[in-house]
């Protein structure tokens, strides 16, 4: 029998230890254990990701029964108590008695036989106690109050009520709500309806989105890369509010033949890079570039499984010129792009919900620094876009700095740039991640 417990704690000894984003320790363990049970898999998931989006909940709760500060435990001490406290007050399926033996047999298994009766009697007191549990006054101290509640760093409280002072709670609530996973259908390949129906044969609950016509809201599915339709390139997975920014900026697009020429600058995993190609229809050429030449082989394996021939990879800086990609390709690049792709690297903060220790890695000098590299890029790719072109820059943040101010500086700078459309979606207020787009078209020259 599959030891679950300790496959989650591989996944937090690996975040904890070499600091690997919870999203990427997670699917690398699923990846592993992929024909493992789909009820097993279900409790990896939810315990690991549990423990990581409460973590600081978790913290506050263990040092009021603790003599020894969690951040004074060993690692995977303090890995196996938040792991039991998670399963006491917040799994019902599990029994608190076996949330507490569970991980003392953790610890002896991993050598910590000395703490086991240290992580015994914590464990214990709190299940005990848990409806005795104190947490901070929302009278006297509101932040500590949304800080432990959320799991949030006060820092970044304090950010998000500076940003949407009338919004605040929402946002927080929202980065907590279970939404179905996002796909895209490939519409070259398969009608929507056509792939309802496929997906609702094996069990999976399909619904359309809210957003795009191109969504179908998928749950009850066990490991994504199982389900039939995604190795035959029926569908790829991507948030409904990055579906509506390619959409709009190729509804502002005049003509599609086989000079149109896209670049697609930040382009991993290449979800814009192949909802672009669906638009595209096999017309034209699409140049996808990312820094990470392991990302690029994400691009690579997306854009093959989807069917697109029409596009072409290169690892490449997205503050560098672009004037070399003839040197990648011998059919050059004619005299620019009618549409670049800038979704640019960024805090994050939209979508902590899914990636929900984003929130434990953000600091205000990170913040500062994203400001100038976002600025440095559009400063850079808009010199590559022909008279008439669009100019498609987002985010997946709500950080307004990185969104409205940098467009307005953007547009302040480059007067040959007209702001078309702009759209921000917020996590608890809209029913998808937190995201933001502009769409720009450079006029041409006498307009």
């Amino acid at each position: 029998m599959t030891d679950t417990r300790d496959i989650v704690l591989d996944i937090l000894m690996d975040i904890e230890i070499n600091n690997t984003f919870s999203n990427l320790a997670l699917n690398k363990a699923l990846k592993k254990n992929q024909f493992i049970e789909k009820k097993e898999r279900a409790f990896i998931t939810r315990l690991s990701e549990g423990v990581v989006e409460t973590r600081l909940k978790l913290d506050y709760i263990i040092n009021q029964f603790s003599k020894t500060g969690i951040n004074r435990c060993k690692p995977m001490i303090r890995c196996i108590l938040r792991m039991g406290v998670y399963q006491i007050l917040f799994m019902d399926s599990v029994p608190d008695s076996a949330a507490c033996n569970e991980s003392v047999k953790l610890a002896k298994k991993h050598n910590f036989s000395t703490l086991s009766g240290f992580v015994n009697g914590v464990l214990r007191s709190i299940s005990r106690k848990k409806n005795d549990i104190k947490y901070p006054s929302r009278e006297t101290d509101m932040e500590e109050y949304l800080s432990v509640e959320y799991s949030m760093p006060k820092y970044l409280i304090r950010k998000i009520k500076e940003f949407y002072p009338d919004k605040n709670i929402d946002i927080l609530k929202g980065t907590f709500y279970e939404r179905p996973t996002s796909i895209r259908v490939n519409e070259t390949l398969i009608k929507k309806d056509e792939l309802k129906k496929q997906l609702e044969a094996e069990g999976i609950n399909a619904s359309d989105g809210n957003y795009d016509d191109k969504a179908i809201l998928i749950k009850n599915y066990d490991f994504i890369r199982k389900i039939s339709g995604y190795k035959k390139g029926y569908f790829t997975v991507q948030d409904e509010s990055s579906m509506c920014a390619i959409r709009d900026a190729f509804n502002n697009i005049n003509k599609i033949d086989d000079d149109f020429l896209a670049l697609d600058v930040c382009a991993a995993p290449g979800g814009k890079t192949t909802a672009a190609l669906e638009y595209m229809d096999g017309r034209g050429r699409l140049y996808s570039l990312d820094i990470s030449e392991e990302k690029l082989e994400l691009i690579d394996e997306n854009t093959e499984r989807l069917g697109f021939n029409n596009v072409k990879t290169a690892c490449h800086d997205a503050t560098e010129g672009f004037e070399n990609l003839e040197n990648y390709y011998t059919d050059g690049l004619d005299n620019g792009f009618d549409l670049i792709i800038a979704d640019v690297p960024c805090s994050g903060l939209g979508i902590m919900g899914r990636k929900n220790d984003i929130k434990y890695h953000v600091t205000e000098e990170q913040l500062e620094n994203l400001e100038q590299l976002q600025k440095g890029i559009l400063d850079n790719v808009c010199k590559y876009i022909k008279d008439g072109g669009i100019l498609l820059y987002s985010t997946c943040t709500i950080n307004p700095n990185e969104n409205e101010k940098t467009v307005d500086f953007f547009l302040d700078k480059h007067k040959d740039f007209k702001l078309i459309k702009q759209r921000l979606f917020l996590q608890g207020i809209d029913s998808c991640d937190g995201f933001f787009y502009t769409i720009m078209k450079k006029e041409k020259h006498g307009e």
